[in-house]
């Protein structure tokens, strides 16, 4: 797994969010992290999702993961704009 893949956008291979796209906002371990996208799956209650079943893009929301690396807030208005202008929704 890359240094710090917060911030990433991704797409779910597999699963009942299959063809979703999410940003990575958690890493749980080694081998999953905790992915939302502000609509389904809201900042407050994000998804742990292995990463084998994840298709990475090279897209990463620099904003988005200066925040979450500070601690700081993220809404989920943020996250669907970021999704947006990466024309992901």
């Amino acid at each position: 797994m890359e240094d710090t893949p917060i911030g990433r956008i991704v797409r779910s291979k597999a699963g009942r969010d299959k063809e979703r796209v999410f940003i990575i906002v958690g890493i749980a371990n080694e081998k999953h992290v905790f992915i939302a996208d502000g609509d389904l799956r809201k900042i407050e209650k994000p998804k742990k999702k292995k990463l084998i079943h994840l298709q990475m893009y090279n897209e990463v929301d620099e904003n988005i993961k200066q925040k979450l690396l500070k601690r700081e807030t993220v809404t989920n208005a943020e996250l669907i704009k970021a999704l947006k202008q990466y024309k992901c929704i």
